[in-house]
């Protein structure tokens, strides 16, 4: 029941690759083709099956529409308490007893809350999916929602907010800091943790509201990925998902940026920090769009692994700081997000090194991509990495494939995406990623942040040093 932030450590569902991958010049990276049905139900659950009997072991995520950036402006970090909420009991599986029955059949569980979906997922025996598709359904269908649960998950919250991001040196650099200061739709750009004053103001109407308008089976997708037999688990679906009532779910907020004409610079004070930080961050293009696929390759050749051009520069050859941290969506992946998103670099420095110093080394990495298309060499070998990574991510306890089937069927009713990203970012050329390096990471399309270091009180007038 952690922000995916603080999960992310765990590398289940992340698509970045720690180290060189090798590639030879003119070898293209391949991918096997997922299998999977994939039907709605009357009441409108989208449902995603992909048998794969590697493992006796069952993976199943339910994935819900609402996340930070869909939550009501007077709620905001409403769709985080209420992930917690979802593990407070339901019509038949009391308090805590949901986590108990999946630990208890040997699985493991949790939940995370993203830009745009909350999602809860397992991991358990195949022999036991019949029991976790009726667990998932009795929460589904209806949570024990009291004012003792809710009272108790409020103060969970806020203790979570002072402990990950108030009390906390750093807290909250880059992932929650740079969506204010680069975006200017509120959805987007509002504080997504929450302000404890909204947390607290939260009634148990609003909690009873909130489930019945967003968690609904017409706003959700159920997948389960591992050794099943596909027919036996439709006719569990069927049994224990249909009855569930459909809801009036709201048409999505407008999320569109307007376009940024100039850079943006913005900084904030830590009291806590040691030394300062900087991030960077450019508006991405449309997802799933040419110039979206050229962006996932630059993200591997200018931020992930040690091999990346960045890494070598800032960390390599000039020394500013021990590493630098990144990519595209930093609350999960390139994959499963579906509104606007920010293409980030970020680092810890040394008080010796300035702000000017660091971007002027990052405009001179970048503006050779855009001065001169990548060598054939190169661009083979971010594509190697890339469906290296997406190889990772897919024997992964299921995680992966669960993750990517979920997003491409509730963003995109259309999980076949699956099986078209490898081809996709193949079939992309050099003058491809110089073309959108230019048109994308100009400073124009930039925001850049830095966090302070904050200066020592003063001496009270007339105190003493010591003996």
């Amino acid at each position: 029941m952690r922000l995916w932030k603080s999960w992310a450590a765990a590398a289940v569902l992340g698509l970045s690759v720690a180290g060189p991958v090798a590639a030879t010049a003119g070898a293209q990276a391949t991918a096997e083709k997922v299998p999977y049905t994939y039907y709605k139900l009357p009441n409108g659950l989208k449902v995603v099956l992909s048998q794969d009997s590697t493992a006796p072991t069952v993976a199943v995520g339910v994935y819900y529409q609402i996340g930070f950036r869909i939550e009501p402006r007077d709620r905001t970090g409403f769709a985080h308490l209420f992930e917690h909420m979802m593990f407070q009991g339901s019509q038949n599986l009391g308090k805590m007893q949901f986590i108990q029955l999946i630990q208890k059949n040997g699985g493991i569980l949790n939940g995370s809350t993203r830009f745009d979906f909350t999602n809860y997922y397992e991991v358990l025996p195949s022999n036991t999916l019949e029991t976790v598709l009726w667990a998932e359904s009795d929460r589904m269908r209806g949570l024990d929602i009291t004012d003792a649960n809710l009272t108790n998950q409020k103060g969970v919250v806020s203790n979570e907010v002072k402990v990950n991001v108030l009390n906390r040196p750093y807290g909250g650099f880059p992932w929650l800091d740079i969506p204010q200061y680069a975006n200017t739709n509120w959805y987007n750009a509002h504080n997504f943790y929450g302000d404890l004053a909204d947390i607290q103001a939260a009634t148990l109407e609003d909690v009873k509201k909130f489930f019945k308008t967003y968690y609904a089976p017409n706003n959700a997708v159920l997948v389960v990925v591992g050794d099943f037999d596909t027919a036996q688990a439709k006719s569990w679906v069927q049994k224990y998902f249909a009855s569930i009532p459909s809801a009036d779910v709201p048409p999505l907020p407008d999320l569109t940026e307007p376009e940024q004409t100039a850079e943006k610079h913005a900084s904030r004070e830590d009291k806590l920090a040691k030394k300062p930080a900087l991030a960077f961050a450019y508006h991405m293009p449309p997802r799933l769009s040419k110039d979206w696929y050229a962006m996932g390759l630059l993200n591997q050749i200018l931020l992930q692994g040690d091999d990346s051009l960045l890494v070598q520069e800032l960390v390599k050859k000039d020394g500013y700081a021990s590493s630098v941290d990144g990519g595209i969506n930093e609350l999960g992946n390139m994959y499963d997000y579906r509104g606007p998103m920010l293409f980030t670099g970020s680092l810890i420095h040394d008080d010796t090194v300035s702000s000017a110093q660091i971007m002027g080394a990052v405009d001179t990495v970048v503006q050779g991509v855009i001065d001169k298309p990548v060598d054939e060499a190169t661009l083979r070998r971010a594509q190697t990495k890339l469906v290296s990574s997406l190889y990772d991510d897919e024997g992964n306890l299921g995680l992966g494939k669960v993750d990517l089937l979920a997003s491409f069927a509730l963003f995109d009713d259309d999980p076949s995406e699956i099986n078209a990203l490898v081809a996709n970012f193949n079939k992309l050329t050099p003058a491809d990623l110089q073309a959108t390096a230019a048109k994308y990471l100009r400073p124009q399309n930039r925001t850049v942040l830095e966090v302070t270091v904050a200066k020592p009180a003063a001496a009270p007038a007339g105190a003493k040093g010591g003996n």
